[in-house]
């Protein structure tokens, strides 16, 4: 396994992702870390495709650097996981399924609590992933990378791939797994809207993109939906 993490706060980094990494048992991976503390990176994509580069695991995981891997086999475990998985593209620990409710076991914020109350027992197909953590085999990247030109922020790289890596043929999952993210996982910026409309260019046949901060119609323009949602919200 090839745990791949861009960051931009050592200290962040160093308590919750390397912490409990240290703390994996007789785990064998390689830690892949982009230092972006100056910057250096104008998007997500550009990043994680510079440290995936570097990387000779079967698997690629693709981590936040305040991912806390609170089970001291997970690594092991989530090998087991992807091997009995049906031709495998992306999987992630969160996203959502046939619907617009997050799936997901993993739980979030500095006291962690959980993300949804909407479990998962087994691998379930996805039709979006969140992008905490996910993973993507290392033959299925090498052919498709993450894309810089349609994901050019920090926003929507796994929704992204999980539309284009099924439309090669292979399938997306999420999967059961417990580990916890000090993030509250709500965070946006204009970035977000800027990148979805390149999303529903590319998949306009979808008629709908999920992402884990909404859905949305590929056919309505993005200023009137969210003109809708804040109707809707008030």
């Amino acid at each position: 396994m090839s745990i791949i993490c861009v960051y931009n706060n050592q200290e962040i980094l160093d308590k919750y992702l390397i912490n409990s990494l240290k703390k994996q048992e007789n785990q064998d991976y390689e830690l892949i870390l982009v230092d972006n503390t100056k910057n250096k990176f104008s998007s997500a994509s550009s990043a994680l495709n510079y440290g995936a580069k570097q990387a000779h695991g079967k698997y690629l995981i693709f981590a936040h650097q305040d991912i806390n891997l609170s089970d001291p086999c997970w690594i092991d475990e989530i090998q087991e996981t992807i091997k009995k998985l049906k031709k495998p593209g992306i999987i992630g620990v969160a996203g959502k399924t046939h619907d617009s409710l997050v799936r997901s076991n993993i739980k979030q914020g500095i006291s962690p609590t959980d993300v949804t109350p909407y479990k998962i027992k087994k691998p379930e197909h996805a039709s979006t992933l969140d992008e905490c953590l996910f993973i993507i085999p290392k033959d299925v990247y090498d052919k498709y990378p993450l894309s810089e030109k349609r994901c050019p922020d920090w926003h929507l790289y796994a929704v992204d791939y999980v539309y284009n890596i099924k439309e090669q043929g292979y399938n997306a999952y999420i999967i059961p797994t417990t580990l916890e993210h000090r993030s509250k996982g709500a965070s946006m910026s204009e970035g977000y809207y800027a990148t979805l409309p390149n999303l529903m260019k590319k998949y306009h046949n979808q008629k709908l993109i999920r992402t884990c901060m909404g859905d949305w119609f590929t056919f309505i323009p993005v200023s009137l939906q969210r003109m809708i949602k804040r109707f809707k919200k008030y």
